[in-house]
């Protein structure tokens, strides 16, 4: 396991963040929060595909009434997923005049560049951290590159002209960045929050800029980091930009909880970006959220296409069983599985596979040798090997899995 950077956990309602605790995935609604009905049923899609907490828009009058409902219609479904308001411009007033909504939240999200300007922005944070206390909710200071304090990059790009060898503007907006995040965890400490109730976050929407300012926050805190590039984009333009950068600081140890912020196509599945942090920490070895399906990419010796088909049905039987085993079967999603398509290197990558088959390839005999723990258990043949497979597999489950939970 990776040596993860030192930082102050953070208790967010039953969710610990920091420290020790496992890397924390979560998610964001785009539905407008004052539908009530609407809000409940993305929450609850998020939460049961996995999302450890789910930030929802709080922006104006409608929508910081309908936070109680909302949480309320949660809990009489059965979900209970920490709720994060996401405050702009006027949460500190939101705040101060709906009570139940303050209430309701488990984290507040503060953008220190967009909380107040000029005169007016030390007040509003601080009213804003003041209700944090009073209702004793952790918050997430959360800094993003398109709402940056701009006096304060301003100050620093003047401060940088005066030197003899002045930085890259680049270098001037990262450190901009880095000190809007720490300076108003010092102001929150100040008002008289502990460590053990700010997370700190900088979103940008490039890799590289992401790595070094991560890396900053690292260098020159232990407060808990939620990792994300902001509007990473669309399909995997976003999938990958978004792996790039988060593998990078993950392998740093840096990172303490994490969202993939996907832009949706048109009508598309939010869950999507659930799916994906998973993937990631669960391909970098950090947490098992469902079993692993290992199958070859095919080449001229797979001209069949069974073995894609069997991946395919396997994984989308995993799916498919996932909230009943996770209850049922503690540990399943630790269970490697391999789906290969000839002899080349099936039998291999099945012994390493907690089970897997070898499906015969072009020219081969008709015989998939199926793997267990290592051992060749048997061979199967004929018109069924995908529906004896799955039943292998299903048993295989129950026994190892199972214990007294039958």
């Amino acid at each position: 396991m990776l040596k993860r950077h030192e930082t102050s956990p953070v208790k967010v309602g039953d969710v610990l963040i920091g420290g020790d605790a496992p890397i924390v995935v979560q998610s964001m609604t785009n539905t407008d929060t004052a539908d009530v009905q609407a809000t409940i049923d993305q929450v609850a899609a998020l939460a049961r595909s996995g999302s450890e907490l789910v930030r929802i828009t709080v922006d104006r009058e409608d929508a910081a009434k309908a936070v109680p409902h909302i949480y309320e219609g949660l809990l009489a479904q059965g979900v209970d997923v920490p709720l994060v308001g996401d405050f702009h411009y006027i949460g500190h007033k939101l705040l101060k005049e709906h009570p139940a909504m303050a209430q309701a939240l488990t984290k507040y999200r503060i953008n220190p560049g967009n909380v107040g300007f000029k005169a007016k922005r030390d007040k509003q944070f601080s009213e804003m951290i003041e209700m944090a206390l009073i209702y004793d909710k952790p918050v997430r200071i959360g800094v993003n590159w398109g709402s940056l304090d701009q006096e304060l990059l301003t100050h620093l790009m003047d401060e940088n002209a005066q030197l003899a060898q002045p930085k890259e503007a680049r270098a001037v907006m990262h450190e901009a960045i880095v000190q809007s995040a720490l300076l108003s965890a010092d102001r929150a400490q100040e008002l008289g929050m502990g460590p053990d109730k700010i997370i700190l976050s900088a979103k940008v929407s490039a890799v590289q800029d992401l790595i070094c300012v991560y890396r900053m926050l690292a260098r020159r805190s232990s407060y808990a980091l939620h990792l994300g590039l902001t509007e990473a984009g669309m399909g995997s333009k976003g999938i990958v930009s978004s792996t790039a950068g988060l593998a990078v600081l993950l392998q740093e140890g840096i990172g303490d909880t994490i969202r993939i912020s996907l832009t949706p196509e048109p009508g598309g599945d939010r869950t999507k970006e659930v799916q994906v942090a998973q993937e990631i920490l669960q391909s970098m070895g950090l947490r098992a959220f469902v079993p692993v399906v290992t199958a070859c990419p095919g080449c001229g010796r797979t001209t069949s296409t069974v073995f894609q088909e069997l991946a395919q049905d396997i994984q989308a039987h995993i799916s498919d069983k996932m909230p009943v085993w996770r209850a049922r079967y503690p540990g399943v999603e630790t269970l490697n599985l391999a789906v290969m398509g000839c002899i080349v290197n099936g039998p291999g990558e099945s012994k390493h596979a907690d089970i897997g088959i070898s499906l015969p390839g072009t020219g081969e005999q008709p015989a998939a040798p199926v793997f267990i723990d290592g051992e060749k258990a048997m061979t199967l043949r004929g018109d069924n090997i995908a529906g004896e497979f799955q039943a292998i597999v299903e048993g295989y489950i129950e026994k190892r899995f199972g214990g007294e939970c039958t």
